[in-house]
């Protein structure tokens, strides 16, 4: 029990993880811009920071990295509520293999968005990886690990 807690626990951590790298602007910062997924905020006059659109960015590797950002927090989602209705209606000894590959597309996607960023939009914009980033290939870390657990676990018998 103690172990379905804890797998609970990691997959909705990974979803929040997923949900704030998706959303939030930051996945390249410096000091005076930080730039994600949707849009970009740039320090034009003192302390006033604006919003702008990415219009300079390659537009096919941008839709790209959203749609399989927002792909991968859907899939997660929905990986947590596919273990939770097989934890009551699969019978006793069998894996939890539709809710690893939920998880595995999920892991698949946020790879995915995280490495198009890297290698095609990133060059755009001078400064370091913010934290939307990081948490990116953090998610990406967890959601394999969730995967894999999935794929290996068996429904005991209680």
């Amino acid at each position: 029990m103690l172990m379905l807690a804890g797998i609970v626990v990691l997959h909705i951590t990974t979803i929040i993880l997923l949900l704030v790298a998706t959303i939030d602007n930051a996945w390249v910062i410096n000091d005076s811009m930080s730039a994600g997924l949707w849009g970009k905020w740039e320090l034009k006059t003192s302390s006033v920071w604006h919003y702008t659109n990415l219009k300079d960015y390659p537009q096919e590797y941008l839709q790209t990295v959203q749609a399989t950002s927002v792909l991968a927090c859907i899939f997660a989602i929905l990986a947590l509520f596919v273990f939770v209705a097989q934890l009551f209606t699969l019978p006793k000894g069998q894996r939890f293999t539709f809710t690893g590959v939920l998880q595995l597309i999920a892991c698949l996607c946020i790879m995915i968005a995280a490495s198009i960023y890297t290698a095609e939009l990133q060059i755009k914009e001078q400064g370091g990886y913010g934290h939307s980033y990081v948490l990116a290939w953090i998610s990406f870390v967890f959601t394999l690990l969730l995967a894999v657990t999935y794929l290996i676990l068996r429904k005991k018998s209680e």
